[in-house]
């Protein structure tokens, strides 16, 4: 026989009710039934059911993508910008930024914002932002079954 947990007590059962308590249906037990209306036996579905269900349920895993600074930025643009023969004051009036903005760049004290990057990029010709992708799954079944109505609530006797 398959058992199944009750949604307010959380207690494994053989056969639970569907119930109406307080304005929600619930699967309960037969004890716990007694604090709503009973609407209707809970149907057991089979593992194949149970299998397709959650097929249809799961969505696709969501891919994001984000855009990164490369750990060496600060020493990829200082070394283009000296092949380049540039000092720092005559690249940042290039790029319309100022002279003491590029030198904590160029030393790794400060991180610049994307557009900043991809500007110097640009100017510079070269890569430091890169693409990644990050992936987002849903919580596994298994964990989002772990408590009850009942691990929540007090019922007063």
């Amino acid at each position: 026989m398959i058992r199944i947990n009750c949604d307010l007590c959380g207690k494994a059962s053989e056969s639970l009710n569907r119930t109406l308590i307080e304005g929600v249906e619930l699967d309960v037990c037969s004890e716990c039934s007694r604090f709503g209306k009973i609407i209707s036996p809970v149907r057991r579905l089979s593992p194949k059911e149970q299998h397709k269900q959650f097929l249809r349920k799961s969505e696709p895993q969501k891919e994001e993508k984000i855009e990164l600074l490369v750990e060496n930025y600060a020493e990829i643009i200082k070394k283009k910008r000296e092949s380049m023969g540039l000092t720092q004051k005559e690249f940042a009036s290039r790029v319309n930024e100022k002279e003491s903005a590029m030198h904590k760049i160029e030393t790794g004290m400060f991180n610049p914002t994307l557009p900043l990057a991809k500007k110097l990029e640009k100017a510079l010709g070269i890569k430091i932002v890169e693409e990644h992708e990050e992936r987002h799954e849903k919580p596994s079944k298994s964990r989002m079954m772990g408590f009850t109505l009942g691990d929540f609530i007090k019922i007063k006797k």
